[in-house]
């Protein structure tokens, strides 16, 4: 989504997921920051304000996902969502969606491991 990730992710084998998504949301951070700009990517005003804001927000929201109906319930919520949203029409239009992981077993953009 423009100005948010959802993450379907189950418990790391250490650590909690406060430290992975801490972790991940650093690495994001410091790279996206670096790029240099392409018409391809959103437009990040990097290095044009002052101070520099934070990329991310302070908080995530997470929600324990206890069954296989909540992880499917989850998956649904997250396709559907741009296109809820009217940026596609389909979830498989969606460039980030896992939906054709899960729908197709088509690789995408980013590794999945299945649930």
């Amino acid at each position: 989504m423009p100005e948010h990730v959802h993450l379907l992710m189950s418990e790391p084998p250490t650590g909690t997921p406060s430290a992975v998504l801490h972790r991940l949301k650093l690495s994001v951070s410091r790279r996206l920051r670096k790029r240099k700009k392409n018409s391809a990517q959103l437009a990040l005003p990097f290095g044009e304000m002052e101070p520099l804001r934070a990329f991310w927000q302070a908080r995530f929201y997470d929600f324990n996902v206890y069954s296989g109906g909540k992880v499917k319930e989850k998956l649904n919520y997250m396709h559907a969502n741009p296109v809820v949203r009217r940026l596609v029409k389909h979830p498989k239009d969606w460039r980030w969606s896992s939906w054709g992981f899960y729908m197709k077993g088509e690789e995408g953009l980013i590794r999945i491991d299945s649930v």
